[in-house]
């Protein structure tokens, strides 16, 4: 919550990966530590929702900076070896 009491919206970026499990994993670079996932992309989807909203309400809880994303790229290279 905001001092006056009003909550506050983040955006991140979220990458879902497809795992072993027939499923997705679901990190966010911004958010050191934070792994969820889920069945499926809509089901891993909320599940990210509400695993930033627990992590930035940790962060408040303990009168902690919540941190704002910066700049990302997502870059697919080629590499022969």
């Amino acid at each position: 919550m905001m001092k006056n009491g009003r909550t506050r919206a983040y955006e991140y970026t979220v990458f879902f990966e497809a795992n072993e499990q027939s499923g997705y994993t679901v990190t966010v670079p911004a958010l050191p530590g934070l792994v969820t996932q889920g069945r499926s992309l809509g089901h891993a989807r909320m599940m990210a929702k509400d695993a930033i909203r627990c992590y930035v309400e940790g962060l408040k809880k303990a009168k902690q900076a919540v941190p704002t994303e910066r700049e990302t790229a997502q870059i697919r290279l080629s590499v022969v070896a």
